[in-house]
């Protein structure tokens, strides 16, 4: 797989999707990858009580397992866009996976937690970067109208590993230690390789195919010529070699496209999810918190994250199928902004709860607007950039998004510590998801849709999430198509006026022997320099 090429996973000549198909496969791998990547870091807290009691740290310490791992997740995007662009979907992935197990192996032979922060928190973070973005980037690839509906699915990784990974971690502690539950879970890990392997690049046979069918229909025009058929093949043999070296002086594609930056949609996009990032995190983390200092039991406190992720797995893939909709889907921006609003007024109307009753009902609401969102975020992104510049776009986002992470659950952590009062921490965190929701409806309402209405040549505006990559794709196979009857019927053109010169030389020949042979003079000169000049063309050609 070398560079730049389509087998890279990454299309230079853009490919129709085949919604279906291997394309299932690939979904049923994002799915995987989507899982681990965001359920991991939440399930490894698990072990964390072995870890305070074997290295004589707080919780804070090996609090900072989870958050490194998130950090690299979310910190290593453009690193990931880079290695992407460079080496392809499938190669990346493959190494990431190997990194993500190597590093939980490792930490199960760690003696301090330095080493845990190195092994378990920053090699096995790399390694589920490199496996989250790419397995986007094909989801991308593979499926265009029925995109919303496979992002929906792939997002329910999240929830359903989770709310998995969490007892099964439990049971290997309780049967091997911690040091035997890193052990297994980073052979778990491996099955991130698996579902790299499974990463096919969508173009492999596709264009090798089309090659071979149009050499053979070349050849097959070029024989009939007769004594020509030689020269023919010759001169398309030359005609290809032509078209090679042409295409040898061709830049390679950037490593790291910034030129998204130009799109206003994306820069509405991403100022809209840092805000979101900010509070979206903070109600369920604080969520257990604040049930024990209402006086819920430890247990029935614990239980209201599984309510949560519970509603969270049918939630996504139901608000996938309803954006695929179509007279949905060219409104998904806004969709995506009812989400937003949908959660942040959760968060503020759920301030007050004070019972156990509230809270559940909080978790319910709170469940379905977070999986909406979950479900969204990348469909609404690949719209405004298309598939092509869709690895430095997601590697750009999530950079960002790294910092409103490291912004935003501690800084209410700290506000918690000094208010005491859990109540002003919600309407903050709702507050910051309004606030989004509100920015990049009206952005998008005022400066996309006004200025598209304004140009005279109609575009779709794809930062509404009505762009789409099948039509990209079949523009650019019909002009490759026309482009290729053109060749032909410049072959058959050259050919005929050969021919045609041929027959009128003869003709010519034939009445000058008629009239006694020689070049006419006087008026016809200019004819008769014409006629000697085809026979003497014949006359090369010929020899």
């Amino acid at each position: 797989m070398g560079r730049a090429d389509p087998e890279e996973g990454h299309l230079p000549a853009p490919v129709k999707p085949p919604d279906g198909g291997w394309g299932w496969i690939v979904l049923f791998g994002c799915f995987v990858i989507t899982g681990f990547s965001y359920a991991f870091p939440k399930a490894v807290s698990v072990y964390f009580k072995e870890l305070m009691k074997d290295f004589h740290v707080g919780y804070s310490d090996t609090a900072w397992i989870s958050s490194i791992m998130l950090a690299m997740l979310y910190g290593t995007g453009p690193v990931c866009s880079i290695m992407v662009n460079q080496f392809g979907c499938r190669p990346v992935m493959l190494i990431g996976g190997l990194l993500a197990s190597s590093g939980m192996i490792l930490a199960s032979f760690t003696t301090n937690i330095i080493e845990l922060y190195l092994t378990a928190g920053v090699l096995t973070g790399l390694g589920m970067a490199l496996n989250f973005q790419p397995s986007l980037i094909m989801l991308g690839t593979y499926f265009d109208k029925r995109r919303p509906l496979a992002n929906g699915l792939a997002a329910a990784g999240s929830p359903v590993f989770l709310s998995s990974l969490s007892p099964l971690g439990q049971v290997l502690l309780e049967k091997f230690g911690w040091r035997g539950g890193f052990l297994i879970m980073g052979g778990l890990l491996l099955n991130c390789c698996t579902c790299g392997a499974v990463m096919r690049p969508l173009d492999m046979g596709m264009k090798r195919k089309m090659e071979k069918a149009q050499d053979k229909y070349e050849a097959k025009e070029m024989l009939p010529i007769g004594g020509k058929s030689e020269e023919g093949i010759s001169t398309a043999d030359g005609t290809k070699k032509a078209k090679k070296a042409k295409k040898k002086p061709k830049k390679g594609k950037k490593l790291l496209d910034f030129s998204i930056f130009s799109n206003r949609g994306f820069i509405i996009y991403t100022i809209s999810k840092f805000i979101l990032v900010l509070g979206l995190f903070v109600p369920p983390i604080l969520l257990v918190n604040y049930a024990k200092d209402t006086g819920v039991p430890d247990t029935e406190a614990a239980f209201l994250l599984s309510i949560i992720g519970f509603i969270d797995i049918f939630a996504r893939p139901a608000c996938g199928m309803v954006a695929g909709l179509k007279w949905v889907r060219p409104h998904v921006a806004y969709l995506f902004s009812f989400a937003m609003l949908f959660n942040g007024l959760t968060d503020i109307c759920s301030a007050r709860a004070s019972n156990y009753t509230g809270l559940v009902i909080f978790c319910v609401f709170f469940g379905i607007s977070y999986g909406m969102v979950g479900a969204l975020q990348f469909e609404v992104l690949m719209a405004i950039v298309g598939s092509q510049k869709f690895s430095s776009a997601i590697g750009l986002v999530l950079l960002i998004e790294a910092f409103a992470v490291l912004i935003g659950p501690p800084s209410a952590g700290r506000l918690v510590d000094a208010l005491k009062n859990y109540e002003v921490i919600f309407y903050l965190a709702g507050s910051e998801v309004v606030l989004s929701a509100l920015f990049l409806a009206m952005a998008t309402y005022c400066c996309l849709n006004r200025g598209k209405k304004k140009e005279p040549p109609p575009e779709k505006n794809l930062s509404a999430g009505g762009g789409s990559d099948t039509e990209e794709a079949e523009s650019d196979v019909q002009e490759a198509e026309e482009h290729s009857s053109d060749n032909h019927q410049l072959a058959h053109s050259t050919d005929n006026t050969v021919v045609a010169a041929s027959e009128e030389a003869n003709h010519v020949s034939e009445e000058q022997s008629g009239e006694g042979g020689g070049c006419p003079e006087g008026d016809g000169e200019v004819l008769a320099r014409d006629s000697c000049n085809a026979d003497q063309m014949v006359e090369r050609d010929s020899f």
